[in-house]
């Protein structure tokens, strides 16, 4: 791990370029796993509901679920994951972009799911991101999302799917309060592993998955 502190790179671009070259290897991993993490939100979305999917990669499998049970529109950095989402999801309606670039209109999704995502972003930028998502949601709308369980100043590393990439996190504790204060009610706290299915190469990881509703 580098600190990710040099001025002259553009790290957003190093994530963008990262996924766009990794896409392949990092869809295969994701592509086997049998998206357990939206067991909490999947008991409670009606037939139809709008679910927004921020960081959705290549759809698989994640977005792939969501447009089975509803209407899904997925936000992603990378032109290629999009370019795999597309192709993979030809239901769903996947916009390129970075998540803090887009806008839509207040209380236009049922629910919102981040997964393996918000990392990506510079933490000073993370609740403003998480304002931006109760925004959109519904009052009574779910938002499903991966976090991370420690404080970690802004750092890159060099063996992801053979790509550098960036990674910039709170603590749980840090997200657990930054949700509450912006209006949402905590439902449940899980722990996933890295997403990647069973990939050897991987080294493990814990998740903290975050459930929470919209206050009405």
């Amino acid at each position: 791990m580098k600190r990710a502190d040099d001025p002259t790179i553009d790290y957003r671009k190093l994530v963008r370029d990262g996924y766009d070259r990794c896409s392949a290897a990092f869809s295969s991993a994701r592509a086997h796993e049998q998206a357990p993490e939206l067991e909490l939100l999947l008991e409670v979305l009606e037939p139809g509901a709008r679910v927004l999917d921020v960081g959705c990669g290549a759809g698989l499998p994640v977005a792939q679920v969501l447009a089975r049970r509803g209407r899904v529109t997925g936000v992603d950095l990378s032109a290629e994951q999009i370019r795999r989402a597309r192709e993979n999801v030809p239901a769903g309606e996947f916009i390129e972009s970075d998540i803090m670039a887009v806008d839509f209109s207040d209380a236009s999704f049922d629910a919102i799911v981040s997964f393996y995502a918000v990392f990506h972003l510079p933490r000073e930028e993370h609740q403003e991101l998480f304002a931006r998502l109760h925004r959109w949601l519904r009052p009574g709308g779910h938002l499903l999302a991966t976090v991370a369980r420690f404080r970690e100043d802004a750092y890159t590393e060099d063996d992801f799917f053979g790509v550098t990439m960036y990674r910039s996190n709170w603590s749980r504790e840090d997200y657990e309060r930054m949700l509450v204060e912006l209006g949402f009610e905590l439902l449940a706290t899980r722990t996933l592993g890295h997403g990647y299915g069973d990939a050897p190469e991987r080294r493990p990881e814990a998740h903290p998955l975050l459930f929470a509703r919209k206050r009405q």
